[in-house]
């Protein structure tokens, strides 16, 4: 196991949920934390925002090599942990090109930084269950052969091979966490997973009326994202780098998260659930689960929080959001 004492990580993409999650992780850990943000208009802390005086944050983009090898220069982080990408699925069957760009490329981009500034520096990129898309085998591991159905999963497929080019090529310890459906409160909105609890709540409150969705019989294998962080940090201080696949190793379909968000709150979803073809995407993916048999025995990593207690967390949070209780999603 690599020391950790008054080590320095640095995140991408640390203002998103689980950029939040690993960062409460590593200061835990006892951990500086340095978040790469890119300049924007828009740029949101609300996920960190508890946590901003006990991090440095510093500019920089995927789509600019030159900042990268700058942030590198400047910081000397020992790890670098790879979670920015244009990380929505439908987003990118309309900006194909730009989820090329950043979720690709721009991991290339990276790698080639740290090839550059300090070939020693521990890198995790985040991949995705989305890779396996069409699935050739029912559950799926790290030998499951790729056949991504959006140009997200093209992308994260590009960045996943690039990752094992790089460590192969250059002895770079780079490792990939192909990730499960990984939910919690602090989710995104555009999220299905956190649309329904959303909505779940704001219905209860009569705020909402109706709920629209697309595929309801899609099955994912979801799991609590503050539990899938420590499987990133735990790939970072093995001695060999690796790929492993993090997941819970259960299905459940769009319709049962449905079906417990509302009866959490007393409902039927089938009052309030209304099928509409715009979420429906050109080329669905209809079954992912995975076997995370690798990750707990190399690793040793576990999931704590189970299907039911995190729907019933993210439903909680949206009532207590809802109600004025929360301050944001943190």
């Amino acid at each position: 196991m690599a020391e950790h004492h008054s080590r320095r990580a640095l995140i991408t993409g640390i203002t998103g949920q689980d950029g939040s999650y690993l960062t409460e992780l590593l200061l835990d850990q006892g951990y500086e934390v340095v978040g790469l943000v890119r300049r924007s208009s828009t740029v949101s802390f609300e996920r960190i925002a508890h946590l901003q005086d006990r991090i440095t944050i510093v500019s920089g983009d995927l789509l600019d090599e030159a900042s990268l090898i700058e942030a590198l220069r400047l910081h000397r982080p020992h790890e670098v942990y790879n979670l920015a990408a244009q990380s929505f699925v439908q987003t990118s069957f309309g900006q194909p090109v730009l989820t090329g760009e950043t979720t690709a490329l721009g991991v290339t981009r990276l790698l080639d930084a740290i090839r550059i500034v300090d070939p020693s520096i521990r890198f995790y990129q985040a991949s995705s269950s989305e890779m396996f898309g069409k699935v050739r085998e029912v559950p799926q591991t790290e030998t499951t052969p790729f056949h991504p159905r959006s140009p997200y999963g093209v992308a994260k497929v590009y960045g996943h091979w690039i990752t094992v080019n790089y460590r192969e090529s250059y002895g770079l310890h780079a490792s990939s966490g192909i990730l499960f459906n990984h939910e919690s409160p602090r989710r995104g909105l555009e999220f299905v997973s956190r649309k329904i609890s959303h909505a779940a709540a704001a219905i209860s409150m009569g705020r909402q009326h109706e709920l629209r969705l697309g595929n309801l019989d899609a099955k994912r294998d979801w799991g609590f994202a503050g539990d899938y962080v420590k499987a990133m940090w735990l790939m970072l201080q093995q001695d060999e780098p690796g790929d492993y696949v993090v997941c819970t190793g259960e299905t459940h379909s769009v319709r049962e998260f449905c079906e417990l968000a509302f009866a959490h709150l007393g409902m039927d979803y089938r009052d309030y659930v209304v099928i509409d073809e715009a979420f429906m995407r050109p080329a669905e993916v209809d079954l992912l689960v995975g076997d995370a048999g690798r990750a707990a025995s190399e690793l040793g990593w576990r999931r704590e929080v189970g299907f039911q207690q995190l729907v019933a967390m993210m439903v909680d949070a949206d009532l207590d959001l809802l109600q004025g209780k929360l301050k944001g999603i943190s």
